[in-house]
């Protein structure tokens, strides 16, 4: 057997260890895919999805490096129903 370069590999994740690195909701993770912003899951067999780890850490680092922008926050006092008094 002929020693050559090892075939690299891609390592993945499956959705429970996506969740223990990304602790958003299985629908917010699926809209962000389907947006484009968020790394996409691929099929191993029909019933396992798994995600590149590569592309997730990579995710990860984008976020931390540049974060969202909070929404601003809602004034109660404009609220239609139990408006605060005063």
């Amino acid at each position: 057997m002929a020693k050559g370069n090892p075939v690299p590999y891609t390592r993945t994740v499956r959705r429970q260890q996506l969740k223990e690195m990304v602790p958003l909701a299985d629908s917010t993770i699926f809209e962000m895919e389907r947006r484009g912003e968020f790394p996409r899951r691929y099929a191993l067999s029909p019933r396992t999805v798994v995600w590149n780890l590569d592309e997730v850490e990579a995710w990860l680092a984008d976020r931390k490096a540049r974060p969202v922008q909070r929404a601003q926050s809602v004034d109660v006092k404009d609220r239609r129903t139990r408006p605060v008094k005063g």
